[in-house]
């Protein structure tokens, strides 16, 4: 029966409790006063949007991080770990979403890793520890044979194998992040099925997931929190997605009014049909315009990051195709992409955007080192500065000289060198994927109006970006994808934040 069946028990003892825990890293105040409580014999849904402090909360619970402020307390009584392996000893097991698995090895081999039975401390006692794990397995009634190597079992059979590991460590609290992101439907029933099974009157489980749709089928209750804080707790039954949705989202927009439609009279810059690779995009198309800041929101691993490293060439499409300026073209590349005048300004601008022991001016020229500040392969070192103190001037970037070594940049700096690197290569489409990672609160307010002066200009930009709020600010229409699609094209009008995450959260039916 499903564990939703019945509204559950208000009078279950706690099983594992947090009281005002407050987390501060340099500049961000990840926690402030959490709350959370999981009873026995219970599955609580730990929602909130992407930074909203799940992955804190979690490394608190086992103990990656210590809390500043606030206790945690295990059957009532304080819970101190000062490592992941003393939660395992307290009973606290946590299944990440990116598995923790030797491929090259057994079941029985990865579920005791480490705590193998040998002869005289040494050789393996290979008998034992499949019976060991057979008998893990049986009670788990999963349908594994110890000795079969991981590598060459299904993501759902890795799961299981996960679940197991954990629960060898005699888990009474199980946290599981996402650990229905790469599962269809059936898997799905089957992994709903198995936690089942674990819960027990002295057990519960942490079930953390942004598939909304799902968590009536699992889970007792749902906790929300947002921008590091607790906000509610919730009785499944008689909760819709909806009240959980305008929790997690509810604050208002940060910043000037929302942007206009683009007009109608404007070009289509660039246009996608059909985008599919092999790893996670299926069928993804949509036209950016002349001028246009087209937002993609979702919620991590939608995929809209690989969108733009498949449209650079950075990724290879296994089919569908790219038109600009109403040509087809092929990028095979990003040197294929910045030839055809498309940046990209990559999440992770010190590792692939910039090239920080190097000066400002070699930075801002690199893009056009051939083209523009080259004869007979001479670098023409003034028309490089000349251009770099334009530069500098025209986007603020706050820098004693153009000679200075740009990791020397604050992070906001850093990120307008990116900008005026592509704009040297005068650009007509800009990808901006998370432009204001690590930057303060006022080099994010000049960001904004740079990219809202570039689309002025006639720039077409793609932004990328995990803070709703941003998206919904800067963009004229907001492309929304999950699994891998595209679920929703909104204009600035339609795109609220409810209506966002509704697309965002959309679970596709079947195999893929």
């Amino acid at each position: 029966m499903p564990l939703d069946a019945q509204a559950p028990d208000s009078g279950r003892r706690a099983l594992l409790e947090a009281w005002g825990v407050v987390k501060n890293f340099p500049g961000v105040k990840a926690l402030q006063d959490m709350h959370l409580e999981l009873r026995h014999g219970e599955v609580l849904a730990l929602v909130g949007e992407n930074g909203a402090g799940k992955s804190t909360l979690m490394k608190l619970l086992t103990g990656v991080y210590s809390p500043d402020e606030g206790q945690f307390l295990l059957h009532g009584e304080p819970l101190e770990v000062s490592g992941p392996r003393q939660a395992l000893e307290r009973g606290i097991s946590i299944i990440h979403q990116e598995f923790n698995l030797v491929p090259d090895l057994t079941i029985a081999q990865n579920i005791f890793l480490g705590r193998e039975p040998r002869y005289g401390g040494l050789l393996l006692r290979e008998g034992e520890l499949n019976a060991r794990a057979q008998e893990l397995i049986d009670s788990l009634q999963l349908p594994l044979d110890p000795r079969q190597v991981v590598g060459t079992l299904s993501v759902a059979r890795q799961q299981m194998v996960e679940i197991a590991k954990a629960l060898s460590f005699d888990a009474k609290v199980l946290i599981m992040d996402e650990p229905t992101a790469a599962l269809n439907d059936a898997e799905v029933r089957v992994l709903h099925e198995l936690i089942r099974r674990f819960v027990r009157p002295d057990t519960g489980v942490i079930y953390i997931s942004h598939r909304l749709e799902e968590l009536k089928a699992i889970a007792d209750r749902i906790t929300v929190i947002r921008d590091g804080r607790y906000i509610e707790t919730l009785d499944t039954p008689t909760t819709t997605v909806q009240d959980v949705i305008s929790r997690m989202v509810g604050r208002e927009l940060a910043g000037d009014a929302r942007p206009e439609n683009v007009r109608d009279d404007r070009h289509v810059m660039l246009s996608v049909r059909g985008m599919s690779t092999k790893a996670l995009l299926e069928d993804v198309g949509f036209d950016l315009m002349e001028g246009e800041i087209l937002g993609f929101a979702g919620l991590m691993g939608a995929g809209r990051t690989e969108v733009a490293r498949a449209l650079v060439g950075a990724d290879k499409m296994a089919s569908g195709s790219v038109t600009l300026r109403g040509r087809p073209v092929h990028i095979a590349s990003p040197a294929d992409a910045a030839k055809h005048r498309i940046g990209y300004l990559s999440e992770d601008r010190k590792q692939l955007g910039l090239l920080v022991e190097q000066a400002v001016e070699s930075n801002i020229g690199l893009s056009a080192l051939q083209e523009l500040f080259q004869t007979l392969g001479f670098v023409k070192d003034r028309a490089v500065r000349e251009t770099a103190e334009r530069y500098v001037g025209d986007l603020a970037i706050k820098t004693p000289s153009v000679a200075l070594t740009t990791k020397n940049l604050s992070g906001g700096n850093q990120q307008k060198v990116v900008i005026a690197k592509w704009l040297v290569k005068d650009c007509d489409v800009l990808i901006f994927d998370e432009p204001t990672r690590g930057i303060d609160v006022g080099a994010k307010e000049e960001i904004y109006q740079l990219l809202n002066e570039l689309a002025r200009r006639g720039k077409s930009i793609i932004m990328i970006s995990s803070e709703l709020p941003e998206v919904l600010r800067l963009s004229h229409r907001v492309v929304v994808m999950s699994e891998g699609r595209v679920t929703g094209v909104l204009s600035a009008a339609e795109a609220g934040e409810e209506n966002v995450m509704h697309l965002a959260t959309m679970r596709f039916i079947g195999d893929r």
